[in-house]
């Protein structure tokens, strides 16, 4: 046990290292996933070892991606994997950590096939749902420079199809409950703005920055 709590600790040390500006996918976003898919992969019977490094580093490329443009699903891949095997990780699991990261993201259309993918996937779409998510769709608005039509766009055309695509009964129980908070926040704001679904066209702006903010650092699950 001592040994596992070790392990993680040394591979959320070097994640920590990526992230330099909290934001929509901050670090406290990495973190956030990496605590769900403690619990559903405690309920589904996931296997803990694989989980939660592939939940620590599932973003560990997104600073990449945005500076690059290179896919950070494809590039985290490779970076967990070249880690893992620097520091004398299982090498029997570190394949299935990589398949984890590379088929998690939404937009992609890659097919998680392990159970353990299934739930890192389903968990960052949990982190998109219910408050959390309504608070990463504004923060992520403006980063981008845009404003509140926006993320009224990005709610209706993303994060309110999210609960249809959950694949593990654990996850979808969570889903549940942040579907529903989700569609009557939607459903206040039009009432509110006289916003339509989905929003009108996008705002156009040639900002694209994000403030620096202290990141916290918390603690995270281990496996068991």
């Amino acid at each position: 046990m001592q040994r596992a709590d070790e392990e993680m600790d040394t591979l959320l040390a070097y994640v920590e290292t990526f992230f330099r500006q909290s934001g929509a996918h901050g670090l406290d976003h990495v973190l956030r996933v990496t605590r769900l898919c403690e619990e559903i992969g405690l309920v589904e019977g996931a296997d803990m070892r694989v989980l939660i490094p592939a939940a620590l580093f599932h973003d560990i490329a997104r600073p990449l991606e945005e500076e690059s443009g290179v896919p950070h699903e494809e590039e985290g891949a490779r970076i967990a994997e070249e880690y893992l095997r620097s520091i004398g990780y299982d090498a029997g699991r570190i394949p299935t950590i990589a398949h984890s990261i590379r088929t998690h993201r939404y937009s992609t259309g890659a097919k998680p096939e392990t159970l353990e993918a299934r739930i890192l996937s389903d968990a960052d779409k949990l982190d998109a749902m219910g408050a959390v998510g309504i608070a990463r769709a504004f923060l992520q608005a403006g980063e981008r420079g845009g404003g509140i039509e926006d993320a009224d766009r990005h709610i209706h055309e993303k994060l309110l199809n999210l609960s249809a695509l959950i694949s593990t009964p654990a996850a979808a129980a969570i889903a549940e409950r942040r579907h529903a908070l989700l569609q009557r926040f939607a459903d206040a704001l039009e009432e509110e703005t006289g916003l339509t679904s989905p929003a009108g066209p996008p705002v156009q702006s040639s900002r694209n920055t994000s403030s620096p903010r202290t990141q916290q650092r918390s603690g995270i699950p281990r496996p068991r």
